[in-house]
């Protein structure tokens, strides 16, 4: 990852938040034993960040395009209030086998609604207003992924898109897939629809606030 902040400047950020629950630390360590490509899991950073993020806009619904084992997924959960849900969009099967156990070990199992399956597909069959909608899913649909966010939150309402810097890629895009996200960079920034600030934390954050 191209990075021009100091060695351990994230680690130190972390440390200096305050933690997610020991439930995480856990789903963390069986990520890292058992997937195959556990770098997808967002860190303990951001997903205290996504913790916040859902207290400050007072969120009660969300949906979330790709959920992986469910980390971001409880740390959202955790934040809203009793009778908050959360509908989780995810593929890989065995990705959800470990995330069910986790939600089912959760106090908060109850605000999480899993469908499993393509995205592209799931969404036909889910039905807005959100008061949020995250994006961390293959990177080839964002564009999808973003129009049929932006019809399902409400006004007001916010959109997270991750990973939108490639590695730093998006500054000189070769393959197809930085150059898709880096037209929808572009295109998010001009659509009058929305305002956005794209944050360099992690791989990118994409903050979108529809009007």
């Amino acid at each position: 990852m191209l990075d021009v902040r100091p060695i351990g400047i994230e680690d130190y950020a972390e440390r200096c938040s305050k933690p997610l629950s020991e439930l995480h630390d856990k789903l963390w360590v069986e990520t890292y034993s058992i997937t195959r490509n556990p770098q997808m899991m967002i860190g303990a950073l951001e997903g205290q960040f996504l913790k916040m993020i859902v207290g400050l806009t007072g969120a009660r619904r969300i949906l979330e395009i790709g959920m992986f084992t469910g980390y971001s997924t409880l740390a959202m959960a955790e934040a809203l209030p009793k009778g908050g849900t959360i509908v989780a969009c995810e593929i890989d099967r065995v990705a959800v086998d470990i995330a069910k156990r986790y939600f089912a070990e959760s106090a908060h199992n109850d605000k999480i609604e899993v469908r499993v399956g393509a995205a592209v597909d799931s969404l036909k069959r889910i039905w807005g207003p959100f008061d949020l909608c995250l994006i961390d899913a293959d990177k080839e649909n964002y564009g999808i992924y973003y129009d049929a966010c932006l019809e399902l939150t409400r006004p007001r309402g916010l959109i997270v898109l991750d990973n939108v810097l490639r590695d730093g890629r998006v500054l000189d895009p070769q393959d197809d897939c930085t150059k898709s996200l880096h037209a929808l960079n572009k295109r998010i920034r001009s659509d009058p629809r929305v305002e956005n600030v794209l944050l360099p934390m992690r791989d990118g954050i994409m903050l979108v606030r529809k009007l």
